[in-house]
């Protein structure tokens, strides 16, 4: 994929604001679900870039082959735990906002397995993937995964 425009080229301090936030909305939230609802929603994006980051750190922390690959189908399959249900179901229905109104009922469930703290923080996580996604997809952007933990650790 060829990059129509570099963001962080184009407007440097905007992107490292982003990316700040970003990182500062997602550190807290448990990491397993974090990078399901990034997968998920990269899926539904069709944001091939996102998607390959984000298997590639799932599965650096331990996510297994079988769960990555059943993402897609993940209420048909038996290995999502029903807390990790309720956050894909609420990624789905906030990724999908414009196309059905689904989020009210899925927010019953959502509120069983959630506190409110972590209502928004699972909300914020998807926000953020989102935006990543319309970055990366308007702009035709391609990250190595490699590089952008090399990167991450230097600025740590």
């Amino acid at each position: 994929m060829t990059a129509r425009l570099d963001p962080f080229a184009a407007a440097p301090s905007l992107m490292k604001e982003w990316h700040r936030t970003s990182l500062a909305l997602t550190a807290k939230f448990d990491p397993t679900i974090a990078e399901l609802v990034k997968i998920r929603a990269s899926q539904i994006n069709g944001c091939a870039n996102c998607i390959n980051l984000h298997t590639y750190f799932a599965r650096e922390n331990g996510e297994s082959e079988q769960r990555i690959n059943l993402l897609p189908a993940w209420r048909d399959a038996p290995c999502y735990t029903e807390r990790e249900r309720a956050a894909l179901a609420w990624t789905e229905a906030m990724t999908r906002l414009s196309e059905q109104h689904t989020h009210v009922s899925v927010y019953e469930d959502l509120k069983t397995h959630f506190t409110e703290e972590e209502r928004v923080a699972l909300t914020l996580a998807i926000v953020v993937i989102n935006g990543w996604n319309r970055i990366v997809v308007g702009f035709g952007g391609w990250a190595d995964p490699a590089a952008v933990k090399a990167q991450a650790g230097a600025a740590a």
